[in-house]
């Protein structure tokens, strides 16, 4: 029996085929004197340990992710099937680049040819082009192509971009890696860019406006054919951060707005992945007076038949063949199956459930501007913070409750800010029982503030000391019920 036992003791993932090969003989120094204490596993072992691993990550297929500015929706499987079928997956991406070879991916440059085109009527602008790869590569060519543009006029002079204080941080990140100096114009106690502010900071030097409609307060900015105006009297250029599109799309286009250049973050309104810095997908839009300056090369389409062509003032190259061509397909897919009236309840659903958020938290939470707002509301934590809980224990009471925490403290312009953006595709089940969360712990600010202060305590690994953790990727203490 001991025997037997022994022997099914022994377990194995896999079995292995006989050698076909001579054994190769080891250095009698080289040998054990006894073997390995390596874990014994079954396949089973194997198969349900990176299982519950996996069930330990946070996504949109299985939980409410609310980051504010993220836009972090479901990404529908038929794009993924779409993106799968082998005649797009299995294409070499130098086919493209060697006209002999056109013939054979004529399929995926009509994708791409058409996908920028319904993405310029998306956004009312004159044409648009699939290459950057994310949406901060998207600012970087918009801005890129301001450049162009004034340097082919001959305005040497023109060297600064104004951005607003609420912008994403990638903004005037971009406009400075473009060679401009950075000008911050404050929001006024709306949440709106500061007209006063902004029209103190014009002057001819500035190139170009960048700006984000609506703005990262989750506000519309009421004004942008005033700064259209403003930006257009010294031939300066309005530069559309395209991140918060989700809210207006299908109701009001950018390119209508005034905006002369904008980027798409396919992966926020248009259902791809959004996935941990890639992969993404940030096209650029333009207007009539930059076409000429595109990245290139271009498809173009001919006799039925599609080609690539460079403009001939071509800012050049921003990647390789089309950027993440198969993010741009699933975009594809997405806006030929939701269609007109489909993308225009997008925009509509999106505003609906963030104003139903906020209508069921302004009386836990302090709303941080007194308005309507559009694909996001933010609050701030400050009355709480006054009793010694702060935004970051609220989002991390929110782990322990099943849900991601919102965005925190961004923009820096709301003290204590948490921002939350439900976007169309959670139900209204879902924002219940997010918001009834919310109540819970805004209640337990009074009630129990030591146990919001201790979380999460139902993850793997507790409170961190977020300094310490960034610096000593070891020092992550367990949870005291799975230490």
């Amino acid at each position: 029996m001991q025997l037997i036992f022994e022997k099914c003791r022994q377990r194995r993932a896999i079995t292995f085929d006989a050698i076909d090969v001579p054994e190769a003989v080891l250095p009698a120094e080289l040998c054990r004197a006894s073997l390995a204490e390596l874990p014994e596993l079954s396949e089973i072992d194997v198969v349900r340990h990176f299982t519950h691993l996996s069930q330990r990550n946070v996504g949109v297929d299985c939980h409410f992710y609310p980051l504010g500015s993220c836009t972090m929706k479901y990404n529908p499987k038929l794009a993924e099937a779409v993106a799968a079928y082998p005649g797009f997956s299995w294409l070499h991406p130098h086919l493209a680049s060697l006209p002999a070879y056109h013939a054979k991916c004529q399929g995926a440059l009509e994708v791409v040819y058409e996908l920028e085109r319904l993405l310029a009527e998306i956004a009312g602008m004159k044409a648009a082009c699939i290459k950057p790869m994310a949406g901060a590569h998207g600012e970087l060519t918009g801005v890129l192509l301001i450049a162009a543009y004034h340097r082919d006029k001959g305005h040497a002079h023109k060297d600064t971009i104004l951005v607003p204080d609420s912008a994403h941080g990638t903004n005037p990140a971009s406009a400075a890696i473009a060679g401009y100096k950075v000008v911050e114009v404050p929001s006024n106690s709306d949440g709106l860019t500061d007209l006063d502010k902004l029209r103190a900071a014009m002057n001819d030097n500035v190139a170009g406006i960048m700006l984000t409609c609506p703005n990262t307060h989750g506000l519309f900015e009421t004004n942008i054919a005033e700064i259209a105006r403003m930006a257009h009297e010294v031939d300066a250029l309005l530069y559309y951060d395209g991140a918060n599109l989700n809210a207006i799309v299908g109701q009001c286009r950018p390119g209508d707005l005034g905006f002369d250049v904008m980027h798409y973050n396919l992966h926020k309104t248009f259902g791809t992945p959004h996935g941990m810095g890639g992969p993404g997908s940030g096209p650029v839009g333009v207007s009539e007076r930059l076409l000429p300056y595109l990245p290139g090369p271009r498809v173009v389409k001919r006799d039925g038949h599609f080609s690539l062509e460079t403009p001939e003032k071509s800012i050049g190259r921003m990647t390789a063949f089309f950027g993440n061509f198969l993010i741009a397909l699933r975009a594809y897919a997405y806006i030929l199956h939701l269609g007109d009236a489909g993308l225009r309840d997008v925009g509509r659903m999106a505003v609906l459930n963030a104003n139903y958020v906020l209508a069921r938290l302004k009386d836990a939470y302090k709303p941080a501007f007194p308005a309507t707002v559009m694909h996001e509301c933010l609050f701030t934590a400050s009355p709480q913070a006054e009793k010694g809980v702060h935004a970051i224990d609220i989002a991390k009471a929110l782990i322990d409750r099943g849900y991601h925490a919102p965005t925190i403290y961004f923009p820096l312009t709301v003290k204590e800010c948490l921002m939350i953006e439900p976007t169309e595709t959670e139900s209204k089940e879902t924002l219940d029982a997010f918001c009834d969360a919310m109540i819970e712990i805004a209640r337990l600010v009074d009630e129990d503030p030591e146990s919001l202060r201790a979380a999460p305590r139902s993850t793997p690994v507790g409170r961190l000391d977020e300094v310490k953790a960034a610096k000593e990727l070891n020092c992550a203490r367990l949870s005291p019920h799975l230490a």
